[in-house]
This record gives C-alpha cells, structure tokens and sequence, in this order.
C-alpha cells in the first residue's frame, strides 16, 4: 500500500474503542482496496463480512478465509443462498460477544459515485442479534469514511474518517423494527457526515460542477459544505508544481516495469467488467508482478555486469518507484 498510494491519511483513529467489540461501517467504493486499507492501517485483527460473489473460485475463497473474509449472500446471489447468512450472521455475534472487531460496508455493495447509497438492514441484524443473545456485550458501532482522489487513477490518494463511536444499546428496545429503523437513520446520518455525499438524483451535473471548481475530494466535510452552499464556497484542491517532474518520473518507472504494465494494460484491465475493481486488480498485478520483474531484471544485470551493479540498479529502481509514486 506504501508503494501504491501517494498518501494514505487516517483521521480520529483514536476514536476506534481498543478494549470493547467494536462494529465497524463504511462506505463502499473501491472493490477490495477497502479492506486492505484498513486492515494495514490498525493494529487490531479484523473480520469482514464480503459479498458472495468472490468466493466463487476455490483458490481465492480459501485465501479469503485466510484473511477472516467472511462471505454474504445477497438477493442477487440467488434466493436459495441467502439462508446462508444465518451462521455468518451467528458468527459476527459470537466474535462480538468475544471482544472482536468486525467490519462491515451497509450498503450492500460497491459503487465509485461519490455519495452514501441507503443501507441494507444486515448490519442491525447483527448488532440486535448480539444484544439478545449477550446482553452484556458493550457493543461499540464505529462509522468510517473512505474518501478517494479518484479511484481509477494511479497513483491515488485516500483520507479516511472516523466518526464518534455508538452505543449499540442506546438503540436496542426489544421493538425490532423501530429499533432498525432507528439504526439504520443514525449511521446514514454519520456516514453522511464522513464523505462527500452528491445527491443522487442530480448525480451527474452536480459531479460537473464539482470537478469545474476542483475541489478536494479527501476534505468531505468541505465538498458537501460546497454542495450545499450551492457551490458559492468551492474547496480546490492544493495547487501541483511539480507537474512536469511528475510525468518524467512514471515514465522512467513505465518503461523500468514495461513486462508488469503491458501485462495490466493490454491483458487484465480490458478484462474488467466493474469499474469498481479496476484499482483492486491493478494493484494484485502490481505486487505479484512488480517485484517479480524486479528480481528478475536484476539476476540478468547481475549475471551481466557484477552482484555490485545488481543491487544498484535494485536501490535506483526503488528510488524511481518513490518518486513517481510519492510526489
């Protein structure tokens, strides 16, 4: 992640309880970078509840599990499936009745628009589930924010935001359905509050406007306060003087790493079918590869001209990857 983003900033992370199980809930825009970057961003161990869909391969899915991925079925995953989430659903309860943190994106999946889409009821489920059946649990819900510069772009920057924890049991009654209604209202709200939300409805001329006055998508609270100002008050993002040194840099790194670019350029984007996933398989191709080509390009300068020019050429390589990454 160090080598794939220009910056990775975290915000309030202290507000993320260390000693209560914690219910942790996002937005969801960027396929399986999202939990990437949370789980090296923290020092506790993480379990995240995923979509179905991409425990389809049974490579992938035991690797998933090694990572404490756990799947859910939706509606789309086929009516006879979704019985399925019941003993994921009972083992997001004990984990929480253990102390353990689990990580869930309420919105049912992922989509690039900048915006909070209206969240399933999954996630009260678990938290009024938990509540029954271990009373005792201190359960902390923690709402987060994931912001990117742009997501289909590398490099790229992200901020991500935690709002003030929740008191799970400050919304447990014993009356389910307010209960849900209730939940569900308090963390769109505090969602809302933790990345840029452009009103659906007027989606696009509203991005426009936005992207004219170059505003800065990693300061949410700043967007939204545009948008609601009716763009009188424009947040443009820091200005860039190092443009040019920029480009000859990530071209120096293009033509140091052609093998690894061709392979994601000509052979596994074309085959991408959610822009969603286009950052998660670039960066799967970036660190199976880049190092590869690396080691390998390395051996042949080694065998060529000396171990001495071999590992100047590693240290020159890593150096253009900073500088192209970084600045």
């Amino acid at each position: 992640m160090f080598f794939y983003f220009k910056k990775i900033t975290v915000y309030n992370k202290e507000r993320v309880p260390k000693d209560k199980p914690v219910l942790i809930l996002s937005n969801h825009q960027n396929g399986l970078v999202d939990p990437l970057l949370l789980a090296v961003r923290f020092e506790r161990f993480f379990y995240f509840l995923t979509r179905a869909g991409v425990f389809t391969k049974p490579l992938l899915a035991k690797l998933f599990y090694v990572f404490q991925m756990l799947p859910v079925y939706r509606i789309r995953d086929g009516w006879g499936n979704l019985t399925n989430n019941n003993a994921i659903f009972q083992s997001c309860t004990r984990l929480l009745s253990r102390g353990e943190t689990v990580v869930i994106f309420p919105e049912g999946g992922h989509d690039l628009r900048r915006t909070v889409r209206p969240l399933s009821k999954g996630f009260t489920r678990i938290v009024l589930d938990t509540l029954e059946q271990y009373p005792e649990t201190d359960l902390q819900l923690a709402p987060m924010g994931l912001n990117y510069a742009n997501p289909l772009k590398f490099p790229d920057s992200v901020a991500i935001y935690f709002g003030k924890p929740v008191n799970a049991k400050d919304f447990y009654t014993g009356e389910r359905n307010n209960d849900v209604v209730r939940l569900k209202s308090r963390i769109q709200a505090e969602l809302s509050e933790l990345t840029a939300v452009i009103p659906i409805n007027n989606y696009p001329e509203t991005l426009s406007k936005l992207e004219t006055l170059n505003v800065d998508y990693l300061n949410p609270q700043a967007v939204n306060a545009c948008i609601k100002n009716d763009f009188k008050v424009p947040v443009p993002k820091p200005k860039d003087s190092l443009v040019g040194i920029k480009k000859v840099f990530r071209f120096l790194l293009t033509c140091n790493f052609i093998m690894p670019y061709a392979v994601w350029k000509y052979y596994a984007q074309p085959k991408i079918k959610e822009l969603e996933f286009v950052a998660t398989f670039r960066f799967a191709v970036t660190i199976v590869l880049g190092p590869l080509w690396l080691l390998l390009t390395a051996l042949v300068v080694g065998l060529i001209f000396g171990l001495n020019m071999a590992l100047a050429y590693v240290l020159v390589s890593l150096i253009i990857v900073l500088l192209a990454v970084k600045l």
